[in-house]
């Protein structure tokens, strides 16, 4: 294998001429210049330097290989100054995957934070949500998931590494007319009747659990991942719903009425990544910049 170091000094000799204007130029004695140009030749297996008396001249390897040496180390150097620069995240590049009501709320201000601390580091956004989340990860196509688990799944994620961010507590919403849009907390059994609208299938999985806990199962009538029509369906008096409270930070709730449930659910907040990934300088900010929006 033929080393950088090698091809650095076999490229000064050339320029200079000799062994010791070499050794002045690197800084290093002429006996150390001789071996590494003897440790070379070993590596490209034929002579690269003619020595006639106090004459030195490149073989036609030689010759080859100064000027293959060029691109070589201009290219070991660029790559060099690219490394250091995402190490010290001067540069990098975080590819990001949010379901979203914490791409609404957790993800810009983390972002904010990240960009006025490392703004030479580019983050990318899309949306997906649990379990999709995670097998993308798993498979390559991001780095940092935001992802969300109730309680008793927690086994899922044993093969990633897991920040937690928050604990995020389902709200009850009705429409404003609504029977209990006064009681202020309710007890889930009270909507038994109800008309319900469901979101997220994990979340719509969470509701049916909840409720079949305390002796009955929803008549879910209306199903949406969007939220703002979630609203707008309990606002139009067409059901009743819970929603975490992380997704009504982020939508406009003219209409409705938010109720304490008991007995209360809660889901968890979490920023996941690969164990090797979460050693990468970029990687890391970006996790750390997500924990600190999680605690604000």
């Amino acid at each position: 294998m033929i080393e950088a170091r090698h091809l650095r000094v076999l490229r000064t000799v050339a320029a200079t001429g000799s062994f010791s204007a070499a050794a002045r130029e690197l800084g290093c004695t002429q006996p150390a210049v001789s071996q590494q140009m003897k440790a070379l030749e070993s590596s490209a297996g034929t002579p690269l330097i003619v020595r006639t008396g106090r004459e030195m001249r490149l073989t036609q390897a030689g010759e080859a290989l100064v000027r293959h040496a060029t691109g070589i180390l201009a290219g070991l150097t660029a790559a060099e100054e690219e490394i250091a620069a995402i190490a010290g995240l001067r540069a990098g590049r975080v590819r990001l995957v949010s379901f979203p009501s914490g791409s609404s709320t957790l993800v810009p201000t983390a972002l904010a934070a990240l960009r006025a601390a490392h703004p030479g580091t580019r983050v990318s956004l899309v949306e997906a949500e649990p379990p999709s989340s995670a097998v993308m990860l798993r498979d390559g196509e991001c780095d940092v998931a935001l992802a969300f688990r109730y309680g008793g799944s927690g086994a899922e994620w044993d093969d990633l590494v897991v920040r937690p961010l928050l604990v995020d507590r389902l709200v009850g919403l009705v429409p404003e007319g609504h029977r209990l849009a006064d009681a202020g907390t309710v007890a889930i059994a009270e909507l038994a009747g109800e008309s319900w609208i469901a979101g997220c299938p994990r979340c719509r999985t969470q509701l049916v659990d909840a409720c079949e806990a305390v002796g009955f199962t929803p008549r879910i009538d209306f199903a949406t991942d969007d939220y703002p029509a979630v609203i707008g369906l309990v606002a139009a008096g067409l059901g009743v719903a819970v929603l975490p409270e992380l997704a009504m930070e982020s939508v406009r709730t003219e209409g409705v009425r938010t109720l304490t449930v008991e007995p209360s659910v809660h889901r968890e907040i979490v920023a996941l990544t690969l164990p090797d990934l979460a050693q990468v300088p970029a990687v890391a900010a970006t996790l750390d910049q997500l924990v600190l929006a999680g605690a604000r």
